[in-house]
């Protein structure tokens, strides 16, 4: 006795050409239900092979499946089905998990031409009836596009597709050879996991975008009014052991962005190095002006001499820098809405603030400012702190319009 595809067992039998449209309309009837059909044939005492019928297996998806697909594609990630079973199979399979029905064949998509074969990429839910070798120009197709693809599998014949993709996922029972050539090993069976690897994986790009933020925000506001100040008024504003406790102190809470609260995109993220660095600009630029105004008002109207008037900069550059991690966090939010800056965030910047404060207040490595001109910073710190949050938020909304007409236009 013989068993396996029908095309395979009815090859077998010598009255193929009378049994083949009876048994492919069987076979046909079996898909549209979601069945795979597997060919039965038996072998008389002469060693005649008999069509003995059909078996129909049913390999259900697992219960977190529907749910898994529907998330990922609420946060944008377009999924696709890839099976070698028959087209109704998959596009039974699919209505169950809540996919759309478009499934192309592996055949129709590889003899098409180059542009249309991406289009069909694109547009399909799915593609049925693939062999291994198809798997791999599948995954290159989309990637050629410009599009970044993850793929799943568990079998040595998934391993080439499972390299070539940008992220590769090996399931937990998958071979040996799957797991070597992915990207990511899953230990626990199910792929809801996949989600709680890409939430994480944006959180973590927010914070990334939050430091790059901050640090060319932080360059251009100490950097720039350094400079113009030396060349404009031949004066420094800070001396050198201010500098090195400036470094200092900014490391401490630039640490803490890693553990920072941040909402995680709906959307899929990319870097957008000049949105970027508008943002940071701005932020920079408003921290320069505020600084500025500071070193002017100092010298013309506290008419501080040299070593006070550089304690008085040293403590804005401080508590003004620090504030500016609040603006950055959150690139179109307000500093007050959600989500919260996390709590070691708080606490490392403010006791920081508090530390900076004190040695310009007391003048420790310092020429002392008093209490009074250290609360006139604060409050004035404040004031420069507000101005560029609504300076971030208008700039931010600026930069979504300019998208969205330019989406419009593509």
């Amino acid at each position: 006795m013989s068993k396996g595809a029908i095309q395979v067992i009815l090859s077998l039998v010598s009255n193929k050409n009378e049994l083949a449209p009876k048994i492919e309309q069987q076979g046909e009837l079996f898909a549209q239900k979601g069945y795979r059909a597997l060919g039965v044939a038996k072998m008389d005492s002469s060693g005649i092979w008999h069509y003995v019928g059909l078996v129909a297996l049913f390999d259900p998806p697992r219960e977190d499946s529907a749910d898994v697909i529907r998330t990922a594609v609420s946060m944008g990630v377009d999924v696709k089905m890839v099976t070698g079973d028959h087209s109704a199979i998959a596009k039974q399979m699919a209505a169950k998990l809540g996919m759309g029905t478009n499934f192309v064949t592996a055949s129709t998509l590889l003899e098409s031409k180059e542009e249309e074969a991406v289009k069909l990429a694109e547009n399909a839910n799915g593609f049925a009836e693939v062999f291994p070798e198809h798997k791999y120009k599948i995954v290159e197709i989309l990637q050629n596009k410009g599009h970044v693809v993850g793929m799943t599998g568990d079998g040595v014949n998934d391993a080439p597709a499972l390299k070539k993709a940008d992220v590769g996922i090996a399931v937990s029972n998958a071979t040996d050879a799957a797991k070597s050539a992915a990207d990511i090993v899953l230990t626990e069976p199910g792929l809801s996991i996949i989600i709680g690897g890409t939430e994480e994986s944006r959180i973590i790009f927010e914070r990334m975008k939050s430091y790059a933020t901050y640090r060319i925000a932080e360059t251009v506001r100490v950097l720039i009014f350094l400079v113009l100040v030396i060349l404009i008024f031949n004066f420094y504003p800070i001396t050198a052991l201010m500098i090195v406790m400036l470094a200092l102190l900014n490391d401490l809470p630039i640490m803490t962005i890693a553990f920072d609260n941040a909402r995680p995109s709906p959307k899929p993220v990319r870097w957008k190095m000049q949105r970027l660095l508008i943002v940071a600009s701005v932020l920079g630029i408003t921290g320069v002006f505020f600084s500025f105004m500071l070193f002017l008002i100092g010298r013309d109207v506290f008419l501080l001499n040299t070593q006070t008037l550089q304690t008085l900069i040293f403590l804005k550059l401080a508590v003004g820098g620090h504030m500016t991690i609040y603006l950055t966090r959150a690139e179109e939010n307000n500093f007050w809405h959600k989500p919260y800056p996390a709590k070691i965030l708080i606490i490392v910047c403010e006791v920081t603030q508090v530390v900076a404060t004190i040695f310009a207040a007391v003048g420790i490595l310092m020429t002392p400012i008093g209490w009074t001109l250290a609360l006139f910073v604060w409050i004035y710190a404040f004031g420069a702190f507000v101005v560029a949050n609504f300076l971030k938020v208008f700039t931010v909304r600026w930069l979504n319009k300019r998208e969205s007409k330019k989406n419009e236009l593509i």
